[in-house]
């Protein structure tokens, strides 16, 4: 038997002459004249080198070659069906997979994100890469994930950047610090302090360092660690100060005091960035529908908690 010989129309009319016993009855059925759905029976014979139909009681019947053949054509064209079922699935944006990739700060925003939509969309499933901004910047480089966040996004022609929710950059030290409570104090009396920065290249920092310039202000003692943990512990013991995006405020536990200075928060936002000249999957545009129905562009943090309740 030459499969290559075998089509979908030729299953289907097969399948309704076994189902409904009869060629006209077919014919009618699938808007055929009786002559074209006995050349087609005919064909599949001489494919299958087998007699597949015999009269019995005024009826046509399958013959054992015609039984399987009848079997597996049911088998064929309902997988079909169920592709067909699936790429419905997927053109509706309900199924697929996309992959996400963040900067370490957007860690405490992104789940908050996907946990509505994945109530939502149980069938996406979702790969969610984590690294500093060095990293991620690669991968949008070598565009190996659907979307990317960023709170300071790449430039270039070939990007696309749409503003999702605030960044607040907020000035944090210990419960003890004796700046607590003070209103509206002036930066310059806390450029003694020792800060706690980000790794050069993180956008906190970039955004922390511009505004000092901005302001003709250079720190006197600083000291770089790479972990928002690590800086929220070190100035909850009291190690020193740092400007933090209000985000990671949300997840921790330290007892920690935002101080009301002058000129903060800083404002910045997250950035939903994808490239330009890359096609979004269906899935990768269900999560980007769900973000702009459920984000507005400007949500302070303590409003994101309620927000993504859905």
């Amino acid at each position: 038997m030459d499969v290559r010989q075998l089509s979908f129309r030729l299953l289907q009319v097969y399948i309704r002459v076994v189902q409904l016993g009869s060629i006209s009855a077919a014919a009618r059925a699938l808007h055929l004249t009786q002559p074209t759905v006995s050349l087609q029976l005919k064909k599949l014979s001489e494919v299958l080198n087998e007699p597949l139909l015999h009269s019995h009681a005024g009826s046509l019947q399958p013959t054992a070659a015609g039984q399987a053949l009848y079997q597996a054509a049911c088998d064929v064209l309902s997988r079909f069906d169920d592709l067909a079922g699936e790429i419905s699935e997927l053109h509706a944006g309900r199924r697929g997979s996309l992959s996400i990739a963040v900067v370490n700060t957007a860690q405490y925003l992104m789940p908050r994100i996907l946990a509505p939509f994945y109530r939502r969309f149980p069938q996406i499933e979702v790969t969610l890469h984590i690294g500093n901004r060095a990293h991620i910047l690669s991968r949008f480089e070598q565009q190996q994930d659907d979307i990317y966040l960023f709170s300071h996004p790449p430039g270039g022609e070939h990007v696309l950047a749409t503003p999702i929710v605030k960044n607040p950059l907020q000035l944090i030290a210990p419960l003890e610090h004796w700046a607590v409570g003070q209103r509206q104090l002036d930066f310059t009396r806390l450029k003694q302090e020792r800060f706690l920065l980000r790794e050069p290249g993180s956008a906190t920092r970039m955004m922390f360092e511009a505004w000092l310039s901005s302001q003709g202000i250079q720190l006197s003692h600083s000291m770089q660690i790479e972990s928002n943990e690590a800086i929220r512990l070190s100035v909850a013991a009291g190690l020193g100060l740092s400007v933090i995006s209000g985000h990671t405020l949300l997840e921790g536990r330290e007892k920690l005091a935002v101080l009301d200075v002058a000129g903060f928060p800083l404002n910045s936002h997250w950035y939903l960035v994808r490239n330009a000249d890359k096609r979004l999957s269906y899935a990768a545009q269900s999560l980007t529908q769900f973000i702009a129905a459920h984000l507005p562009e400007c949500i302070e943090p303590d409003w994101l908690l309620d927000k993504l309740k859905v």
